[in-house]
């Protein structure tokens, strides 16, 4: 299978996690639980699975924050809400975000055959080194279709995610420079970018200069081909960590489960829930 396949799935189904993030069910749920702004029911709720982690296991398994602005929410949000009442929040607010938005599609049967493609995929991911997905696979499974996609998504996601931070560290890349180096190639904006990561404007220009005497950036601060190239492999490792659960569902379910989840993902985008640009990097098509 091409690696590539991975790439196009996290891009399908990402605006369908995403929902945790971007709805305003989700972030009412989070603070009828106690969590006091955006970026606590941020932290805490993608967290949770892995239980009452600090800031310091956040800022490496999330990779791409400073500290500092991690510790400003954690792990105060422990004591405003239990892991449980935390991931029990992350589910009401996706429950209420999609019927909202998919309304009578979530009781479509194009829906729960994508649920139950979307799970096993899901399921025949390795554990091993990583720890996002890893917690969310020891999560009970919901019931309903759509909740039931969401969750699969939700560790498809994070299993790409814990493999990027494979690739990202082995390539000798730390958090902020691997912000810069999307700013550089033109992916996101800087104006973007660095305020929902955390970094002064100090931390990022060290990291440029950093990135210049790699020889990654040319003079006028844009990706340099041999920037573009190191990119290339860095993308190139984390799709081949990420394959394993594409591989596991083979090609025809793959394309099976990407034709079903289209029109629910175009709702989501249609609907508000997944804006265009964002931090996450992914288009809206």
């Amino acid at each position: 299978m091409d690696p590539g396949v991975a790439r196009q799935m996290w891009r399908v189904l990402e605006p369908y996690h995403a929902v945790t993030y971007f709805s305003e069910d989700s972030r009412r749920a989070f603070s009828d639980v106690g969590l006091r702004g955006f970026w606590m029911g941020y932290f805490a709720g993608r967290a949770a699975p892995m239980g009452a982690v600090g800031p310091g296991a956040v800022t490496a398994t999330f990779f791409g924050f400073r500290h500092s602005m991690v510790a400003r929410a954690l792990p105060d949000a422990w004591t405003f809400a239990s892991v449980s009442d935390v991931l029990t929040a992350r589910i009401r607010g996706v429950d209420r975000a999609l019927r909202g938005l998919l309304g009578d599609a979530v009781h479509d049967p194009a829906l729960a055959e994508a649920a139950g493609l979307a799970r096993a995929a899901a399921e025949a991911g390795e554990r091993a080194g990583r720890p996002i997905y890893a917690g969310n696979a020891d999560l009970p499974w919901p019931a309903e279709a759509h909740l039931m996609l969401w969750q699969a998504a939700t560790m498809l996601r994070e299993h790409r995610g814990d493999g990027h931070v494979v690739a990202l560290t082995a390539a000798g890349v730390d958090g902020c420079e691997s912000h810069v180096s999307l700013v550089a190639a033109g992916a996101l904006s800087r104006q973007v970018l660095q305020p929902n990561r955390g970094w002064t404007d100090d931390e990022w220009e060290a990291a440029t200069a950093r990135l210049w005497d790699r020889g990654w950036l040319g003079e006028d601060g844009l990706v340099s081909e041999d920037g573009l190239a190191a990119r290339h492999e860095i993308e190139r490792h984390t799709d081949e960590l990420a394959l394993g659960p594409w591989q596991a569902l083979g090609d025809a379910r793959t394309e099976r489960l990407a034709e079903l989840v289209t029109p629910a993902v175009r709702l989501i985008v249609d609907g508000g829930a997944f804006p265009v640009p964002n931090p996450i990097g992914v288009p809206s098509s």
